[in-house]
């Protein structure tokens, strides 16, 4: 069982979300691919890599994430996603699991706009998406802390992921672990 990791992150602070969720899916027994949208491979404005499409093709789940910028993915990561429409043509992706992590330089940054975009990505993609579980306030577990049930919402603005922001990335990844393992059986 394999998870893909597509993402762009442009002050390090997705990079270091990502990294957390890799490790979680490799500590439930998940083999990961990971990938970092640099820009070089985004020619005219389209992502173009062939091989990154080729892996995930192998992948039984992909989690994307990208910094909200603007209340909205990337546009590193957006061109990566329109660049996936010929996939979609066939659904390709159709049945795998999907998530989606983002931050911000602020609490509320719309960031909650961001998963909402990845959310209507997977799912023309024919995606089970995973969101989270932990509702923030009720029962405190340590994750979840700006309470978005989405997917990971993190805040940095000093340049360091919050421990309980890693922590969300991590039980996210546990998470889709969990369902690639459901849908594998």
């Amino acid at each position: 069982m394999k998870a893909g990791l597509v993402y762009f992150s442009g002050g390090g602070m997705t990079h270091e979300l990502m990294l957390s969720a890799a490790n979680a899916l490799q500590d439930n027994g998940i083999e990961v691919y990971r990938y970092r949208i640099t820009g070089k491979e985004i020619v005219d404005g389209r992502f173009v890599n062939p091989e990154v499409f080729t892996a995930l093709k192998e992948c039984d789940g992909i989690i994307l994430g990208s910094p909200t910028y603007m209340g909205g993915v990337a546009a590193q990561l957006k061109a990566f996603i329109d660049a996936s429409s010929e996939l979609w043509c066939k659904q390709v992706w159709s049945g795998k699991a999907a998530a989606g992590i983002t931050c911000g330089s602020a609490q509320n940054g719309d960031q909650s706009g961001t998963l909402q975009y990845l959310i209507t990505f997977a799912s023309q993609h024919g995606m089970y998406w995973v969101s989270l579980d932990s509702a923030h306030g009720y029962k405190d577990s340590g994750v979840n802390r700006l309470g978005c049930q989405l997917g990971v919402v993190a805040q940095a603005t000093s340049g360091n992921v919050e421990k309980a922001d890693l922590a969300t990335a991590a039980y996210l990844g546990k998470r889709v672990a969990e369902l690639i393992k459901k849908l594998a059986q």
